[in-house]
């Protein structure tokens, strides 16, 4: 009881340190987001980048734009920084209702290299992103017109060289802002010449009854659409069916098979020993002996529970509308804290477990859980990172922001991580086993394909995988597009579905392994029960490839490494979940006879 009281408390600390840490950046220049006549408001400019790529942003300034002898920049927090936002004081003045008359930001003359690049950019589709208030503002550099549109060789490029801006109030607060280009005040760049451009820009103030509170709503409208929430309520109802047959198969089948074993192993034990017995029962003696690579199977679960406890906790902020649209880096913010406060669940799952099939090396487990995931998680941020300083994007971390995460993880992760393992260490809980194991293995009867490991994990994986494909598509689409994803309710029922889902596809599997009496059957419910990672990292190459129209180098490195540890992380979770599952079912049953 204590301990669940702990853990209780130690959770809504958690959720309540990364509530304060998510909305402590919300607020604008003006703290209340109240203006008088004439008062600044406030106005970045953040990042340049093709549409198609939103890995690939530039900060805003790096095109030749017109832009002040001193840029001022804004003071971010860190998940800013790690989403690649970097803030600048945008040049224009648009202080609160007061110029409504056409304004010039410069003449200047763009030299051949200065069009060229805005060429480039143009071809390439790149948009810009500003913040007028804290309310996001979008717009595209200019346009090109080709008789092809995969072939923009012989395209006629123009600039836009004027910019409107629409800003709608209520009284003494700002609702909304529109940005506009007018398709005729344009400049051409099509010939490799130098160009005078006046980049100007105007501004229109138009009175609306529209709260304050509902200013953000139009962002998560595309969500709430009924063909979306349509779309959304059906990935429900196909996951919910298949969960309902997948269990009620299971329920059947596992119920009439296991009655009819308990009842010939429990009532007629003597024709039973007679026959030598065969099926599960048979291997009784061998099912609890310990896997191999005790300390990376520990490692692997104590890693996996605490990216449960991960998905839980992002959940949990989500419900309660931290992760509201355009709330700047909240959701790095939240995953970055989160996941170094919860090192201490994962020690001391790992070093409990651990100890409980007989581990001795304490260092090593450790060590283990401490670098299975974040090792492969860090060598592909070296890569990645290295790749963005090459390409000067602002996906590129600078030094001091790095300093900080290594800071984090010294002073706030590897320390939590020691402590949990201590406590797993101490605990020293018994492994409860029904049966007594045999001091030699049993040798494993010859098996026929489908039995093997990699057929198992299709099976296992394809299941899990078939209930969330459909939620997967909008949320691979808010996280490399350019769409907002606020149904978190959702989300979080198909999330309890897919570790239903698992857990049973891992329960059925793992029955069907004992009863072809194959006893090692820790590995294999552990990777039957993380193949759905695998299924998802193929889709990611399907939904690359044909529902996307990202490219380069650069969009293509951050896409699939990125995804690899995501879904790696996804195969420690979930094969977890089947592990805890399959061990769970596996005492039950052979608790329930009577075992030499």
């Amino acid at each position: 009881m204590e301990k669940s009281t702990a853990c209780l408390g130690g959770g809504v600390c958690i959720v309540m340190i990364l509530w304060w840490c998510c909305i402590r950046n919300v607020t604008s220049g003006a703290s209340d987001h109240r203006y008088k006549q004439g008062d600044s408001v406030p106005f970045y400019a953040n990042k340049v980048g093709p549409f198609h790529n939103p890995s690939e942003t530039y900060r805003y300034f790096d095109l030749p734009f017109c832009s002040p002898a001193n840029v001022e920049e804004k003071k971010e927090d860190l998940g800013e920084v790690l989403n690649g936002d970097r803030l600048v004081v945008a040049p224009f003045t648009m202080d609160f209702q007061i110029d409504q008359e056409p304004k010039s930001i410069c003449k200047k003359r763009l030299t051949r290299s200065e069009v060229a690049q805005f060429r480039v950019a143009i071809l390439k589709d790149y948009f810009f992103q500003m913040y007028y208030d804290d309310l996001p503002i979008w717009g595209f550099l200019g346009r090109f017109e080709s008789e092809d549109q995969d072939d923009t060789a012989g395209a006629k490029v123009y600039l836009f060289r004027h910019t409107h801006f629409e800003i709608l109030y209520n009284k003494d607060r700002i609702i909304d802002v529109f940005v506009q280009n007018k398709p005729n005040e344009v400049v051409s760049l099509t010939e490799d010449t130098e160009v005078d451009v006046d980049f100007t820009y105007s501004v229109q103030w138009i009175p609306t009854d529209m709260s304050f509170e509902k200013r953000l709503e139009k962002y998560s409208q595309a969500s709430l659409m009924l063909l979306n929430l349509e779309i959304h309520w059906f990935s429900i109802i196909n996951s919910c069916v298949a969960v309902l047959l997948l269990t009620g198969l299971l329920a059947t089948i596992l119920m009439h098979v296991l009655k009819n074993d308990f009842s010939k192993f429990t009532h007629d034990e003597e024709a039973v020993d007679e026959q030598e017995g065969s099926g599960w029962k048979y291997i009784h003696g061998d099912v609890f002996r310990y896997p191999m690579y005790k300390s990376l199977f520990a490692a692997a679960t104590g890693i996996g529970t605490q990216l449960f406890a991960l998905s839980i906790f992002i959940f949990m902020l989500a419900l309660v509308g931290v992760f509201y649209p355009y709330n700047r880096g909240a959701l790095v913010t939240a995953l970055v804290i989160i996941y170094a406060l919860t090192s201490g669940i994962a020690g001391y799952s790992a070093a409990s477990f651990y100890y409980m099939i007989e581990g001795k090396n304490w260092m090593k487990i450790m060590v283990l859980t401490g670098s299975l995931f974040s090792g492969p998680l860090f060598l592909t941020f070296c890569f990645l990172n290295t790749v963005a300083i090459a390409y000067s994007s602002t996906a590129a971390l600078p030094l001091g922001t790095i300093v900080v995460i290594f800071l984090l993880w010294t002073l706030v992760t590897s320390p939590l991580l020691v402590v949990g393992g201590i406590a797993g260490r101490n605990s020293r809980p018994e492994f409860q086993t029904p049966c007594r194991t045999n001091k030699y293995p049993r040798e494993i009867p010859q098996l026929p394909w489908y039995r093997r490991t990699l057929p198992q994990m299709a099976m296992a994986g394809f299941l899990p995988f078939s209930a969330i494909y459909i939620e997967l598509y909008y949320i691979f689409i808010s996280i490399w597009g350019h769409q907002i994803y606020t149904i978190y309710s959702i989300l979080f029922i198909v999330f309890i579905i897919l570790f239903i889902v698992t857990a049973f596809i891992t329960v059925a599997l793992t029955y069907f392994q004992l009863a072809a009496e194959d006893h090692q059957w820790w590995w294999r419910s552990f990777v039957c029960g993380g193949s759905t990672g695998l299924f998802i990292y193929g889709y990611c190459i399907y939904f690359y490839y044909a529902r996307s129209d990202m490219f380069g180098f650069m969009q293509t490195s951050f896409f699939f490494g990125y995804m690899a540890c995501i879904c790696y992380g996804f195969f420690l979770m979930l094969g977890t979940v089947g592990f805890r599952a399959a061990l769970f079912f596996v005492r039950h049953i052979y608790r329930s006879i009577k075992c030499e």
